[in-house]
């Protein structure tokens, strides 16, 4: 008998990190928005430790300002602007995360219900398996939150946490990385 993994457990080769709309402006009103941060600083440093891509939105920066500084000091590169809630029409995102091979597609960010439910919808819409980190989103109103987790996972995503991503993607113990990553998740 030859023994498999489930296919919808996360691989490295496959998988890349989105953080949706973090922004200076609107964080103050979203609910337990100290534990979105937290547990995206904990994505983008995993991430970063196993070399993952990673990319990251802002929804209308000049309203809502730009992603909080405490993301921005630990991520590279530009943020993906966009007026549309979903990412669906962020830039060349999709098609960018298809030219390089991405089949699973991390999600974290804000709002639950808005920009995070879109763009979740639209990416499974569009063949990616998506894992929510559930302790890395958020919205305003937590009825919003929960309401938003049920219609995501109902329509087919891993609603899951930030500890079990990462240790999904690290498959095994003892290595530098896990060592690594083990440190930020204490």
């Amino acid at each position: 008998m030859e023994v498999k993994r489930h296919p919808k457990l996360l691989r490295k080769e496959d998988t890349a990190l989105l953080i949706i709309d973090v922004q200076e402006k609107i964080l103050p009103v979203i609910n337990e928005h100290e534990r979105v941060i937290e547990n995206a600083l904990k994505l983008i440093r995993g991430f970063k430790v196993m070399n993952l891509p990673v990319y990251y939105t802002e929804q209308y920066p000049k309203g809502l300002g730009p992603t909080t500084t405490q993301l921005t000091e630990e991520l590279h590169g530009e943020a993906v602007q966009k007026m549309t809630f979903s990412c669906y029409d962020a830039g060349d995102l999709f098609k960018e995360l298809v030219q390089k091979d991405v089949k699973q597609v991390v999600v974290c960010g804000i709002e639950s219900h808005v920009c995070v439910q879109q763009t979740v919808l639209d990416l499974m819409a569009n063949g990616f398996q998506v894992d929510l980190a559930a302790d890395a989103v958020s919205s305003r109103r937590q009825f919003d939150y929960e309401t938003a987790l049920n219609r995501m996972r109902n329509n087919g995503a891993e609603v899951t946490t930030t500890e079990s991503i990462l240790f999904e993607l690290l498959d095994v113990c003892g290595t530098d990385e896990f060592k690594a990553v083990s440190k930020l998740v204490k």
